[in-house]
C-alpha cells in the first residue's frame, strides 16, 4: 500500500481535479487518494476556507469567482502603478549578457517595460509567450534578442499555450525566469485560474536557473485551480506594497524569500 501524500500536496492535486470535473464526489476523492471520507472531508474545508471550492452536498464544486480570469485590458488597469514598481524592480535584476523568460501578464508587461527603458542592458535574450510583451522589447532590439515561443493564441492574455509552446522552452535554458500568477499561498503554493497558462509556467519554472514569482498584493492569500510550483519550488516572491503584513509573515514563515518593491 502506498504512503498517503503529505495533506497540502493531497489539496493541491484534489483542486486540480474539482478544476477540472466542475464537480467531485467525496467518495471519488477518497478512492483517488486512498484516504477516508472523513479525511477528505477535512481537506475540502480547508480548500473551501481559502475559497477555492465550494463544499455541496456529498462533493465538492469549484467557485465560479475562483475560475473567472480578468482580460489583459482589465488587469492592465488594476494597481497599475505598483506593477510599475514591481518591474523596475525585477529588472533591476537583469544583468548584460543574460537571458530572461518574461511570462504572460501585466506585471511581466512591466518588466518588459523596464527592462527596454535601461540603455545600460547589451546582449539580453529574452525569451516570451505574450504578445504584448514582445511588443513592448521591440525597441530594445538589437540590444535584446526577442524570442517568441509560438503556439496556440488565446486572446484574453494575447498568449501563447500548447501545442507547441513547451517545445522551445525545454530546449533552452534561461539564467532568469519572472512567473505571474493569479495566487501565492503559503500551503497552496503558486497557482494560477488558467490551466493552459499554469501548464506553460511549470515549464517555464523547470527550464530556468533562477524562477521568480511577481505579483502584485492581490494576489496574496489566494490559491487557484492551476499548480504552478510549490513555494520551494521558486527562489522567491517580488510584490508591492498593497500585500497584507499578515499574508507576508505566513509566506515568509513558510519559507519563501518576499521582497516588496517600494
Amino acid at each position: 500500500m502506498t504512503e498517503p501524500l503529505p495533506a497540502a500536496l493531497r489539496r493541491e492535486r484534489m483542486l486540480e481535479l474539482i478544476g477540472r470535473a466542475g464537480f467531485v464526489r467525496v467518495a471519488e476523492l477518497s478512492e483517488e487518494f486512498q484516504v477516508s471520507d472523513v479525511t477528505v472531508r477535512t481537506d475540502l474545508d480547508a480548500l473551501d476556507a481559502l475559497q477555492s471550492i465550494r463544499r455541496v452536498h456529498g462533493g465538492a464544486v469549484l467557485r465560479t469567482a475562483a475560475a473567472r480570469e480578468a482580460s489583459f485590458e482589465e488587469a492592465l488597469e488594476s494597481s497599475a502603478d505598483e506593477k510599475r514598481r514591481i518591474g523596475a524592480a525585477a529588472a533591476a535584476l537583469v544583468e548584460s549578457g543574460s537571458s530572461v523568460l518574461l511570462d504572460v501578464g501585466t506585471t511581466t508587461a512591466a518588466i518588459a517595460r523596464a527592462l527596454a527603458d535601461r540603455d545600460d542592458l547589451e546582449d539580453v535574450t529574452v525569451i516570451t509567450n505574450g504578445l504584448t510583451i514582445a511588443l513592448e522589447l521591440e525597441r530594445a532590439i538589437p540590444r535584446f534578442q526577442v524570442v517568441v515561443t509560438g503556439g496556440t493564441l488565446r486572446p484574453l492574455q494575447h498568449s501563447l499555450v500548447e501545442p507547441l509552446a513547451s517545445t522551445l522552452l525545454e530546449r533552452v535554458h534561461a539564467d532568469v525566469a519572472f512567473i505571474g500568477c493569479t495566487g501565492v499561498h503559503p500551503t497552496g503554493g503558486v497557482t494560477n485560474v488558467n490551466l493552459p497558462e499554469a501548464d506553460l509556467k511549470r515549464v517555464m519554472v523547470a527550464t530556468s536557473g533562477r524562477a521568480l514569482v511577481v505579483a502584485d498584493g492581490s494576489k496574496l492569500g489566494r490559491t487557484h485551480v492551476g499548480r504552478i510550483a510549490a513555494l520551494d519550488e521558486v527562489a522567491g516572491l517580488l510584490t508591492g506594497e498593497s500585500a497584507d503584513a499578515d499574508q507576508v509573515r505566513a509566506l515568509r514563515a513558510a519559507g519563501l524569500p518576499v521582497t516588496i518593491a517600494e
